[in-house]
């Protein structure tokens, strides 16, 4: 029904805000990362929507990019994971965390959710493992980066490889290849091994 809502966001609370729009003030529910310090009362700004519909009650759901809209409607197909733990779920992660997370079979890092136990854990990663692919989630971080050189794709994307083959868990490599700059000169042994600097210092 709303595919967004762009309007002045008057009121800012810990799990949903206000925003104004034609003179009606849309109360929409979002995740914590979103408000914690990242908003500012009086600016403008446009979330991306979708309205759930109970018998007893319509409830918005606002997020700042198309991405993690359809990671929460992904979220919402999984067994035993509501709105409201969808909704935790982008709170703790952001979207590509939880691909990289569900690729990998990390448990521990998905189970960091409030409400999300160990066993639902690995039933959202059962249920969507089939439906998310390590190549997906590179491709959805380099489309949420900046555009790179096809170049700098490849070394990020064997650097990524090598990590997880050496153990270490697809969404503490992808936040770790994250923060290293990587040019059109750089070559996947340099960066791996910055990588792997990076990681000894968490």
């Amino acid at each position: 029904m709303y595919s967004y809502i762009k309007g002045t966001l008057e009121e800012i609370y810990e799990d949903y805000i206000v925003i104004e729009n034609g003179g009606i003030g849309y109360q929409i529910r979002v995740p914590m990362r979103m408000t914690d310090g990242l908003l500012r009362r009086g600016e403008q700004v446009k979330v991306y929507t979708y309205l759930y519909v109970r018998e007893d009650a319509f409830s918005l759901f606002g997020f700042p990019s198309r991405d993690e809209l359809a990671m929460f409607q992904l979220l919402l197909n999984v067994s035993g994971i509501g709105p409201r733990g969808a909704l935790a779920l982008l709170s703790s992660l952001s979207a590509n965390e939880i691909r990289f997370a569900v690729v990998s079979e990390d448990v521990k890092t998905i189970s960091k959710a409030p409400g999300i136990g160990k066993k639902t854990a690995q039933r959202l990663i059962i249920e969507l493992k089939d439906k998310i692919s390590l190549e997906d989630a590179l491709d959805t971080a380099q489309d949420t980066a900046d555009v790179l050189p096809v170049n700098n794709n490849v070394v990020r994307k064997e650097a990524m490889e090598a990590l997880t083959a050496l153990g270490y868990s697809a969404a503490d490599a992808a936040a770790t290849l994250s923060g290293i700059e990587i040019t059109e000169d750089s070559d996947v042994e340099t960066v791996l091994k910055q990588a792997l600097k990076n990681m000894a210092l968490l």
